[in-house]
């Protein structure tokens, strides 16, 4: 089993320093390619022809962690199927422009032990824009867990500041109750945007992952959740999206019905979770609104 030592990234109290920016340049197929594949039906980020076409408030958190190094020898990769999307949140300060340039620069926030053999990474993101100015920020909680098998990671001491937090929600009746179907071929869809780990197609793949079939993707049903709630709650409108954070607690598989169920917990803010059937697959979830 390998031997980890993440002090020699961070420290109890402080992140990571971060990494150079990256530039990534997108088109504005890659902006209806992503809709398209988080299930969107709205023209305004579907159909470049529409006159209030806008790139969907979610597109960027698929460059969460673009730019972040690690030290190898402080923390070894985990190969594709083995790794999964644990914790996601994106807070929108400026819309993206329809397509460009941007630069993304990241950094590691905390690594802590979870579960038998595994390990909790969380980082975070910044995108800028031409004016070097953030436009939105990300974090992301991963797990690890295996290097090369399920489970082999070797037992270490955490480091950093977690921004993992529980959110409880309320027993009484939720204020949102709205259910979207998965298309069959959705993670296929979601794919062509980028994510290519072959936990999603493959079934061979997904049972070295732990998994009967392939699943959806994590970021697919983030995108999911981020389109209903952003037509339930502001009428599909881009500008009065502000924050969306989630925990993936169980997996979607394509062709589930999701079930988004929110409350209002304050002003421009809902505390939510997503269910398939009986099982909770999103949870510790809010969607902040202006």
């Amino acid at each position: 089993m390998a031997t980890y030592h993440p002090d020699a990234l961070l420290t109890d109290h402080q992140p990571a320093p971060w990494g150079s920016a990256v530039p990534i340049t997108y088109t504005q197929r890659d902006v209806l390619l992503y809709a398209v594949g988080i299930g969107c039906h709205d023209l305004r980020f579907v159909y470049e022809g529409h006159p209030q076409f806008a790139v969907f408030p979610t597109f960027a958190i698929r460059w969460g962690g673009a730019g972040l190094v690690l030290d190898a020898a402080a923390l070894p990769p985990s190969p594709g199927p083995l790794t999964i999307d644990a914790e996601r949140c994106i807070e929108l300060l400026a819309p993206l422009p329809l397509a460009g340039t941007v630069q993304v620069r990241s950094r590691l926030l905390a690594v802590h032990p979870r579960g038998k053999g595994g390990a909790f990474v969380e980082f975070e993101s910044e995108v800028l824009d031409a004016n070097d100015v953030a436009c939105v920020r990300m974090f992301t909680g991963v797990f690890r867990r295996g290097v090369e098998q399920l489970g082999d990671i070797a037992p270490f001491e955490g480091r950093g500041h977690s921004r993992s937090a529980r959110i409880d929600t309320p027993s009484r009746a939720p204020d949102i109750d709205v259910v979207a179907n998965i298309a069959p071929n959705q993670a296929q869809l979601y794919r062509l945007s980028g994510d290519y780990n072959p936990l999603h197609i493959d079934p061979a793949a997904a049972r070295f992952g732990g998994f009967d079939a392939p699943i959806l993707h994590g970021l697919c049903t983030y995108g999911h959740c981020g389109q209903i709630l952003l037509g339930a709650l502001c009428e599909g409108d881009p500008a009065r999206f502000a924050a969306l954070k989630v925990r993936f607690s169980s997996p979607v598989m394509p062709g589930d019905a999701l079930r988004v169920v929110g409350w209002h917990d304050g002003p421009g803010r809902v505390i939510f979770e997503a269910r398939v059937g009986d099982r909770v697959v999103v949870s510790n979830a809010y969607f902040n609104h202006h």
